[in-house]
């Protein structure tokens, strides 16, 4: 079956000034979304709606999501993109205070977003959440993270299971090894931790995972594709990579 056509619906991505969330945002745009974009360098957002959002501050939230609807007139997807790790380092060698971030971002912050968009919905709806491959199979040295990613993939799960009946599909997007900002965030801006991540292994780029989410977004209405797996081809598991000389 041909594609949905997505021409005049309206999305809002979060973390969209960089990587797979700018890359997504368009794509959707691309495909002929209105498109609010919410980040914390809000001077990086080329989305036609370009909002500050700090998915940890409540405040914050409340006053993005009301204000991207009343622009866009309305909402028919949520891209919950915003996340992050910090550090790869054994549990007990990590801190409160990074936990701490890295819960607030990637659980409650996209928990939170969830929550304040729903009710504007209508009869036709869809949320994605980027998940990772860490949130299917544990590796040394991220713990933090890969407990973030497995709440995140039961919330979306729960989520499915809730909102049964309700013209709402519900995706995850389970992704590998990417190259974005994401590795010189891991590493608190340090860019040799964060090259090391990609040497000897041609990784996906933010645009492959946007292709995948928008492959979500244009199936028939009704199709929910509950989740997506994609990883690099040298890459087996969040934890096994084939690096090349």
């Amino acid at each position: 079956m041909a594609p949905l056509d997505l021409s005049g619906k309206t999305a809002i991505v979060t973390g969209a000034s960089s990587g797979i969330g700018r890359a997504t945002a368009r794509a959707l745009a691309g495909a002929g979304v209105h498109v609010a974009g919410g980040a914390r360098r809000v001077e990086r957002l080329e989305t036609e709606v370009a909002l500050p959002l700090d998915v940890t501050d409540p405040s914050s939230c409340e006053r993005f999501v009301g204000e991207a609807v009343r622009r866009l007139g309305g909402l028919d997807i949520l891209f919950n993109n915003a996340g992050l790790a910090l550090g790869r380092a054994p549990f007990d060698e990590s801190s409160e205070e990074d936990e701490g971030t890295v819960f607030g971002v990637n659980v409650a912050g996209l928990v939170r977003m969830t929550r304040l968009c729903l009710p504007h919905f209508g009869g036709w709806g869809h949320i994605v959440n980027m998940g990772s491959v860490a949130g299917r199979a544990a590796y040394p040295g991220g713990a933090t993270y890969i407990a973030a990613k497995f709440a995140e993939r039961g919330f979306t799960y729960a989520l499915r299971e809730d909102l049964l009946g309700r013209p709402i599909r519900v995706t995850t997007v389970d992704a590998g090894l990417v190259e974005t900002e994401f590795s010189l965030v891991r590493f608190k801006g340090d860019a040799r931790k964060a090259a090391e991540v990609y040497e000897g292994i041609e990784p996906m780029t933010a645009e492959d995972v946007a292709d995948c989410v928008l492959w979500a977004v244009t199936r028939p209405w009704h199709v929910n594709v509950d989740e997506i797996v994609v990883k690099a081809r040298n890459q087996s598991s969040g934890g096994r990579i084939h690096r090349e000389p």
